[in-house]
């Protein structure tokens, strides 16, 4: 395998620190060429740094021979005193400085600079803590933060979740759980996999194997949409339980509900069944990187798989039958269709009035009455006078 380089670098928010003293760090999340991805935090005076390193490295990319040839993005130099506010404004700049940094020429982007910068070290795992101090407190950036910058969230208390059964871990992004781990749910994807941090550990972990503290349902779980939603299968997937459903690349399908645990309900023609979500893409939408990150990615596991689960409430987590599931998608294609034939039905009237009134024939108009002989010669022109005369 080739030399390791970073394929995408996504700014996550800050963290506000108190030991040893208060400070700042920005959390990014980079994701290497051979499908890895850590977490990594740094100041903003380590970035500045490593920008005027590499400016140095590359004075005529950097503009400091001719300024037209300028590629290396700006950044601007630190505060005498960096405030949360400057933390947080400096954000979309950050993010900006990041996209632009991947993309550029292979010679700048791959080069030693940047990927040792951005490689994790022993503090990234396990950051300098003391428990007299209080938990440091994350400020999440939104997805849509390039959008609308002001809505920067904070500080947030990170969801507890619970391990109900033991998880081995399968790849170094990956963290290993022990039954009844409280964990931090860091960022919870539609994948099914969720960023997690257990004390100084992080990682990624499957939803199924976490049940939320304050009771077994799921408050921001969507309801089904029997309407459905257009998606594209993007990796084929051979059942593994009954009720799930065997597709291949390229079929078009319609997602009728998204669970949190990454296997979502879809329907192919009348038949519904379990599919793992990150191997769906919504239609119309194009995005080649996907296929390559999915030849080495499983699927996370379902609930129903996991053995010796132990969970903490009384009342188990409420689930919709596959029955239920087709009985409603069948109710809902057959009034679907009714409505088709009523609106066919409607139109077809119409039609038929429509013709039935052109085939009428048409009121020919009056003819009106021809004038008397005193009105026209009081009245009409002298030509027209002598015309009777």
């Amino acid at each position: 395998m080739g030399d390791a380089f970073i394929r995408h670098i996504e700014l996550l928010g800050y963290e506000k620190r108190f030991f040893p003293s208060q400070h700042y760090v920005y959390m990014f999340l980079v994701k290497w060429n051979d499908l890895s991805e850590k977490l990594v935090y740094r100041r903003f005076t380590e970035i500045y740094e490593f920008h005027k390193a590499l400016k140095e490295m590359f004075p005529i990319e950097s503009g400091d021979i001719n300024v037209e040839n300028r590629i290396i993005p700006h950044l601007p130099a630190p505060k005498w005193f960096d405030g949360q506010r400057s933390t947080q404004n400096r954000q979309g700049t950050l993010t900006e400085y990041c996209y632009t940094l991947v993309n550029l020429p292979h010679k700048i982007s791959r080069c030693l600079h940047v990927v040792n910068f951005f490689k994790v070290r022993p503090d990234d795992m396990n950051p300098v803590t003391d428990s007299q101090i209080k938990k440091p407190e994350v400020f999440l950036l939104p997805k849509d933060a390039k959008k609308n910058l002001t809505d920067i969230t904070g500080p947030i208390v990170l969801q507890t979740y619970r391990a109900i059964a033991d998880y081995e871990k399968s790849s170094t992004s990956e963290m290993a759980l022990k039954a009844g781990d409280m964990v931090d749910v860091v960022e919870k994807s539609e994948s099914g996999w969720w960023f997690c941090q257990l004390k100084n550990k992080r990682g990624w972990v499957p939803a199924a194997y976490l049940e939320p503290m304050d009771g077994p349902d799921e408050s921001e779980e969507q309801e089904p949409n029997y309407e459905g939603e257009q998606y594209v299968v993007q990796k084929s997937y051979t059942a593994v339980e009954e009720d799930e459903l065997t597709l291949k690349e390229g079929d078009t399908i319609e997602v009728i509900h998204k669970l949190l645990d990454g296997w979502w309900v879809i329907r192919k023609g009348e038949t519904t069944g379990y599919y793992p979500s990150m191997y769906l893409q919504k239609a119309g939408k194009v995005n080649t990187s996907l296929k390559n990150e999915l030849r080495n990615r499983s699927a996370p596991p379902r609930r129903s798989t996991i053995r010796n689960v132990k969970s903490i409430h009384k009342q188990s987590r409420k689930q919709i039958s596959q029955e239920t599931y087709r009985r409603n998608s069948k109710k809902y294609i057959q009034s679907r269709s009714k409505m088709k034939e009523n609106f066919q039905n409607k139109a077809n009237v119409i039609i038929e009035k429509t013709e039935q009134e052109e085939n009428k024939p048409k009121a020919q108009p009056a003819v009106p009455p021809r004038p008397s002989k005193d009105l026209i010669l009081n009245r009409c022109s002298e030509s027209t006078r002598r015309k009777i005369l």
